[in-house]
């Protein structure tokens, strides 16, 4: 990107793009062709000299099957950032485990508190429906 300076992290970020893409078994040629640029150009990316934007990584990330995240791992930070960001924990995702009934104890206050009465009946009918046709 034009005007921007680079760093050790472009630098990385192009090895990476360099490993990935011979691990494809792509030319620089070819990637180029597929961002509309020469092939001189991706060396420059290859090479942390110019900065690949972020479009052209993502367009990298699905031509090779490779992760985004994948080009960043590792990397040395230069900000005080927390790896994780300043977002709350991740939830936990509900394991079920047969304690249905929890679930449904939820949901229906959930329904009574915020859901008008013909809503509630429209999700009650679909439920049945769906009941019927995975229990026949």
């Amino acid at each position: 990107m034009a005007g921007q300076k680079t760093d050790d992290r472009d630098a990385y970020i192009g090895q990476r793009i360099a490993e990935e893409r011979r691990r494809a078994s792509l030319t620089q040629r070819r990637v180029a062709q597929s961002f509309g640029m020469s092939a001189a150009q991706l060396q420059k990316y290859e090479k942390g000299t110019n900065r690949i934007s972020a479009v052209h990584l993502e367009i990298f990330a699905r031509m090779t099957g490779v992760p985004l995240e994948h080009f960043f791992q590792g990397m040395k930070r230069l900000d005080d950032i927390p790896p994780q960001g300043f977002a709350e924990e991740r939830q936990q995702d509900y394991a079920g485990g047969g304690d249905w009934q929890a679930l449904v104890d939820v949901l229906a206050r959930h329904l009574s508190e915020n859901v008008s009465e013909d809503t509630r009946r429209g999700i009650a009918a679909a439920v049945h429906a769906l009941d019927r046709k995975l229990n026949g």
